[in-house]
């Protein structure tokens, strides 16, 4: 028996250590990242005709320091009542991605799983396949969980952005990132093809994503997005990418009440017809963005611009403005009214090498305005009973520095300065005490 236990616990180990040999030999395909990250980079190396095993992942520690105690936050989550400083790890990734190749040395088969581990648990990122075209290499077919194809700063791995953490915009439209669906990506492999630098995507998602544990209606998100991919504009070597996104979406009213926004009113219209049982309440984005690379010559780095806006119709509920993950239910029990909201929001970043690529200094604006139709002191006035601190504009300027010690780890100083909109309404007569400073390390392999 000792001797059976043994061979497994040996067979096991012998696995694991091909496994690993595999993994730092393979160089593997991009993901739905900017082939000019790094992680782009090492995916896209093909040079072995077999299968393909790699093994990636990163780790962010770090301390923050808010200028308040208990803070509500989008930076890294809201602070505990009593707390205006933590430790945490706020990601620990480990990503396993396996392709199969063709006599051609092109992929046909892509999969891949990713975790997330941190001291609040493990939870799954990714977990998806991806089929391609063999006969035009054009195409590709993606189904599972995985994140959704809209604007730039969503698809931007948390590994490869310079922020600590996606603007406000992008982390309540997008929560999480991910969803359940499937997805049909035009992009030809190919540098002669007379399209290689457009992209599209156009996807059919359940519309909560991660925030909730199943799908709760019929109705699904569509999901499409067009691009350019970064492409020298002129001899200086300026690479210019853009794109536009659009979410086609909703979900379903299981009560009869539904508050809008009508133009010119400063307050919500409440609908309580019968007939507004099982509709459909819309969710629906428009999108835009631009990224502008300016090389400043030979080991010296360069400069980066980039920009995204986004509006359109977002129905949540009475309090904020995230996509419900379960069918929202009131303090007894009951469903819970729908409020649909007309919003809009944007972020414009400066990036900067500071005479080396080793050091970086980042400048970032984000707004967001989850309802476009009142302002300041409209919110909470006599007049207007049914707007919350869900309807507050919060407007955040962000600046730091990342230091690149070598492929495996970076530092990251940042300072989010947030404003809040001054309002009529408890909680928010004036600006709150929500800046945040965070210190990271971020470690990869």
């Amino acid at each position: 028996m000792k001797a059976l236990r043994f061979s497994v616990r040996t067979g096991f180990l012998a696995l694991f250590l091909s496994l690993v040999a595999i993994s730092v030999k393979a160089q593997f395909l991009m993901d739905m990242i900017d082939t000019t990250t790094d992680l782009g980079k090492g995916m896209i190396s093909i040079y072995k005709r077999y299968d393909h095993l790699r093994i990636s992942g990163y780790m962010q520690p770090q301390f923050q320091y808010a200028s308040g105690k208990g803070p509500e936050s989008y930076a890294g989550g809201d602070f505990n009542k009593q707390v205006d400083n933590r430790f945490m790890l706020r990601r620990g990734r480990v990503r396993f991605d396996y392709a199969h190749y063709n006599k051609r040395d092109l992929p046909t088969v892509q999969f891949v799983f990713q975790f997330d581990g941190t001291e609040r648990g493990v939870n799954i990122r990714d977990f998806w396949g991806r089929l391609f075209d063999g006969k035009w290499d054009v195409m590709a077919l993606t189904m599972g969980m995985f994140a959704r194809p809209f604007g730039y700063e969503v698809n931007l791995s948390s590994g490869d952005r310079e922020a600590p953490e996606r603007g406000r915009m992008s982390q309540i439209l997008m929560k999480s990132e991910r969803d359940m669906g499937g997805m049909l990506t035009f992009e030809p492999r190919s540098k002669t093809h007379p399209l290689h630098y457009l992209k599209v995507d156009v996807g059919l998602f359940n519309g909560q994503g991660l925030s909730g544990p199943s799908d709760f209606d019929s109705h699904k998100d569509i999901i499409a997005r067009v691009a350019m991919k970064p492409k020298p504009i002129n001899a200086q070597g300026w690479l210019l990418s853009v794109g536009g996104s659009i979410l086609y979406g909703g979900m379903e009213q299981f009560t009869n009440k539904i508050y809008t926004m009508e133009s010119g009113k400063t307050d919500f219209n409440v609908d309580s017809s019968a007939t507004n049982v099982g509709v459909i309440a819309p969710r629906q984005y428009y999108g835009a963005d631009a990224q502008l690379v300016i090389p400043n010559g030979k080991e010296r780095g360069a400069t980066q611009f980039r920009a995204e806006y986004i509006r359109g119709t977002q129905t949540s509920t009475r309090l904020d403005t995230e996509t419900p993950g379960i069918i929202p239910v009131d303090r007894a029990g009951a469903f819970a009214p729908l409020y649909i909201r007309p919003f809009d929001g944007a972020y414009f970043s400066f990036l900067q090498h500071l005479g080396h690529p080793q050091h970086q200094l980042v400048l970032k604006y984000d707004w967001y305005d989850p309802n476009r139709a009142v302002k300041g002191r409209q919110i909470g006035n006599a007049a207007a009973k049914n707007l919350t601190g869900g309807d507050v504009r919060f407007d955040t300027f962000g600046f730091g520095y990342v230091f690149y010690y070598n492929e495996n780890m970076k530092l990251v100083l940042w300072y989010d300065r947030v404003w809040n909109e001054s309002t009529l309404l408890e909680g928010f007569e004036e600006d709150i005490a929500d800046n945040v400073f965070t210190a990271r390390i971020q470690y990869r392999f």
